[in-house]
């Protein structure tokens, strides 16, 4: 069996790897985005 865990900071709080991402996401030519944030999945092998 399998489960996967979302790791997000809560909402309302700062996230400045996400808004590095959506920087760079500009940058390449990504001109709608309008947030980003980023978070981990972990995957556990039960």
């Amino acid at each position: 069996m399998k489960a996967r865990v979302h790791v997000m900071l809560k909402t309302g709080v700062l996230d400045p790897q996400g808004e590095a991402v959506r920087h760079a996401l500009g940058a390449l030519g990504f001109e709608g985005v309008e947030a980003v944030r980023q978070g981990k999945v972990i995957e556990l092998d039960l």
